[in-house]
């Protein structure tokens, strides 16, 4: 991951509904809004010096895991972001939002594998577990979005929604019940939902075995979930709940979608059957509001495999990725 300098900007003072810590940002103005009973922290980016022109909002939903949104390694902060950031910040103002109860800034010493935050028994907090549904995650994003589009340095002419992994189905989400959202990026998602990725990547690992029938396991696993979808047990993982709402196939409501949508995904990641039949069915349907970027022989982050199936990391493809994004808004 790429990071950069950390600096001090001005913090600017807002309306009543949000309340601004007086706190380093790292480049970012921080926005903590109330939803609810909780404390949203957002990050704001913006091109230097253009912080007060009149854009649209360019929100990007990150992927699954309870990470902080500023991971500190001695006076640098990761990137927030997986892409370059200087062509979409010419035309929008960028958006992310907190996972909740996770801290907005944390040390990487602090923090456990992948980056993810425990507390101090080592574990994910509770009122994380809890929240941690496609639910809480697509009603809190469009109240915050809403709160926004108040605001004098935003222009509502254009809201674009885009999500990566996990978070493409919160933004096809928030897209379905939306009428702010102008256009959705559905990045490297299955329109069919998550068990079924579980069940494909396992697949993969099978062998000629009765001792490696993995997705067997799995279905037995989807099993129990759907028999008890509500529970919030996060002990061993996600919770039930939380699978199940993640597994509801999105493509159910993204074929019902009028507004332009980007379809981006490697051939080579395990959802890439499922939004290749996407594709099929827009095509049957002759929907010409989708547009599908395929890239070829990358994996889930886009990174190629090598010829042992391993991901080639000396090769970093985000930010093609994210000019292709560029260059598709600017066309339609």
């Amino acid at each position: 991951m790429k990071s950069l300098t950390a600096y001090l900007i001005l913090i600017l003072s807002f309306s009543s509904f949000a309340q601004i810590k007086e706190s380093i940002t790292y480049g970012f103005r921080h926005l903590v809004i109330n939803y609810q009973s909780d404390i949203v922290d957002v990050l704001i980016k913006s091109k230097e010096g253009e912080e007060n022109i009149k854009k649209p909002l360019f929100l990007f939903c990150q992927g699954s895991l309870p990470q902080p949104l500023l991971k500190l390694d001695k006076e640098t902060v990761f990137s927030v972001f997986p892409f370059n950031t200087d062509n979409l910040l010419k035309e929008y103002h960028l958006i992310i939002i907190s996972k909740p109860y996770i801290p907005l800034v944390v040390d990487i010493k602090q923090l456990g594998n992948n980056y993810t935050y425990i507390d101090s028994e080592g574990k994910t907090p509770k009122e994380y577990n809890d929240r941690n549904l496609l639910s809480y995650y697509t009603e809190r994003n469009l109240f915050v979005l809403k709160q926004l589009q108040k605001l004098d340095w935003v222009s509502n002419k254009q809201l674009i929604v885009a999500g990566h992994s996990e978070g493409s189905t919160v933004a096809a989400n928030m897209a379905s019940q939306s009428k702010m959202i102008t256009h959705l990026i559905y990045s490297s998602g299955n329109p069919m939902g998550r068990m079924l990725s579980i069940i494909q990547q396992d697949r993969a690992q099978e062998k000629d075995s009765e001792n490696m029938r993995f997705a067997e396991k799995d279905f037995k696993y989807w099993e129990a979930i759907a028999a008890d979808k509500d529970n919030k047990d996060a002990t061993e993982g996600d919770s039930f709940k939380t699978t199940y709402e993640f597994s509801i196939p999105s493509m159910d409501y993204l074929n019902k979608l009028k507004i332009p949508v980007l379809v981006c995904y490697g051939t080579k990641d395990w959802s890439a059957p499922y939004n290749d039949l996407l594709r099929v069915d827009c095509i049957r349907k002759n929907k010409t509001n989708f547009q599908f970027n395929a890239y070829i022989g990358t994996d889930h982050n886009f990174f190629p495999l090598k010829e042992d199936h391993t991901p080639n990391y000396a090769i970093y493809n985000w930010d093609k990725v994210a000019e292709d994004w560029v260059k598709w808004l600017r066309e339609l």
